[in-house]
C-alpha cells in the first residue's frame, strides 16, 4: 500500500468512528425517548380505567336515581 492510500483508509476509519459515535449517541437517545413514552402510556392508561371506573359509578347512581323517580311516579 502506498501512503496516499494509507491516508484515505485512515481518513475513512475516523469518519466511521465518528459516525459509529453519533449513532449511539442518537440510540441512547431514542432509548431515553422509548422509556419515557413507554411511562406516559402506562400512565395514561391508568387514568383511562380510573375514568372507567368513575363512569361505572355515574351510570350506578344515575340508574338508581331513575329508579327512584320511576317508582315515585308509578306510586302517585
Amino acid at each position: 500500500m502506498n501512503n496516499e492510500t494509507l491516508s484515505q483508509l485512515e481518513q475513512l476509519i475516523d469518519k466511521l468512528i465518528l459516525r459509529n459515535s453519533e449513532l449511539e449517541s442518537e440510540v441512547k437517545s431514542l432509548q431515553e425517548q422509548n422509556t419515557k413514552l413507554l411511562d406516559e402510556n402506562e400512565t395514561l392508561q391508568l387514568e383511562v380505567l380510573e375514568n372507567e371506573e368513575k363512569q361505572k359509578d355515574t351510570s350506578s347512581t344515575l340508574t338508581g336515581l331513575l329508579e327512584k323517580l320511576q317508582s315515585v311516579q308509578q306510586a302517585s
